[in-house]
C-alpha cells in the first residue's frame, strides 16, 4: 500500500520538475547570492545555552489536520514569533499538502533577523537553490525519503549554497544514517509520516543516541511548557512547534508565555 509520504514525494517530484524546467537559473543564482545565510544551527546552539531554542513553525494546514489557521499572514506572524522569543522559524513551502509557498518563506525571512528553515520535501538540488534564493538559511532532509547516496548529494548541495541541514529521523536506523552524512542538526519526529500518527516515546528513546556535536531537535506533539521542560531535561536543545502556536489567536504571545513557564519550571 502506498503511504502518504510516498504520495507526497511523488507529487513533489513532478512539481519540482515543472519548476526546474521553466526556471531562469541565472536569475535564481543571483537571488541566492544576494541572501547571506543567518546561521540556523549556530543560532539554535547560542540560544540553547541559556534556555530552550524554539523553532516556531509558520503552518497554515497539514494533510492530517486540514486547515489549521485561516488568517495566515506570514510577515506579522513571523514578527510576532520573533518578538515572542523564537530562536528560528520553520516555514512550510509545500503548496499542495500544506498550503505553503516559497513566497511565504521570502516574506518571513525578510521580516525577521532570526534564521529560517525551508520546511518541505526536498528531493532535488534545485530546491536547495530555491531555498537560498527565497531567503532560507537551512533545509529539511527527511531521511526516510531517500537512500544514502541521494541524502549525501542533497547534503552536499546544501553545503555548496551555505545552508545548514536539519536531518529528520523517526527510528534508530534513520538516526545512524543521519549521523553518517554529517548534518548540523538532527530532528527526531514523533509523527510517523506514513500514517501521521504521533508516538511521543520516540523522542525519549532516541535523544541519548544523538551526538552532542549536533543540535538535537524535538519535533511534533509539543503542546505545552511541560512538554518542553521534560524534553529539555531529556537532552534536547531545540523544539519545533507548529500547530500548538498556529491555533492561538496571538502565536507570539503564546510562545512568550510557554517560554516563561518553561523558565519557571527550570528555575531560570
Amino acid at each position: 500500500m502506498t503511504s502518504k509520504l510516498d504520495q507526497i514525494l511523488a507529487s513533489t517530484t513532478l512539481g519540482v520538475a515543472e519548476r526546474k524546467g521553466s526556471a531562469d537559473l541565472a536569475a535564481m543564482e543571483q537571488l541566492a547570492a544576494a541572501h547571506t545565510p543567518k546561521g540556523f544551527a549556530a543560532g539554535l546552539r547560542r540560544v540553547s545555552e541559556y534556555g530552550p531554542a524554539v523553532i516556531a513553525e509558520l503552518k497554515k494546514a497539514s494533510p492530517s489536520k486540514g486547515l489549521i489557521r485561516a488568517d495566515f499572514q506570514p510577515r506579522p506572524l513571523a514578527l510576532g514569533l520573533e518578538e515572542g522569543g523564537a530562536a528560528a522559524l520553520s516555514v512550510l513551502t509545500d503548496v499542495e499538502f500544506f498550503q505553503g509557498s516559497l513566497e511565504n518563506l521570502r516574506m518571513a525571512s525578510d521580516a525577521v533577523k532570526i534564521p529560517c528553515l525551508r520546511k518541505d520535501f526536498i528531493v532535488d538540488a534545485f530546491q536547495v537553490l530555491e531555498a537560498r534564493a527565497y531567503g532560507g538559511d537551512a533545509i529539511l532532509l527527511i531521511v526516510a525519503a531517500h537512500d544514502d547516496a541521494t541524502l549525501l548529494t542533497l547534503r552536499e548541495a546544501a553545503r555548496q549554497y551555505g545552508l545548514d541541514v536539519l536531518c529528520e529521523v523517526h527510528d534508530r536506523d534513520e538516526l545512524t544514517r543521519a549521523i553518517d552524512i554529517g548534518c548540523e542538526a538532527i530532528g527526531v519526529n514523533s509523527r510517523d509520516l506514513r500514517n501521521f500518527t504521533v508516538r511521543s516515546e520516540t523522542l525519549h528513546e532516541l535523544v541519548e543516541l544523538i551526538p552532542a556535536s549536533v543540535v538535537r531537535v524535538a519535533e511534533s506533539g509539543i503542546t505545552s511548557s511541560e512538554d518542553m521542560f521534560a524534553l529539555r531535561t531529556a537532552g534536547y536543545d531545540a523544539f519545533l512547534i507548529g500547530e500548538a502556536l498556529m491555533r492561538l489567536a496571538d502565536p507570539g504571545a503564546g510562545l512568550a508565555e510557554m517560554l516563561r513557564r518553561t523558565a519557571v519550571a527550570s528555575g531560570i
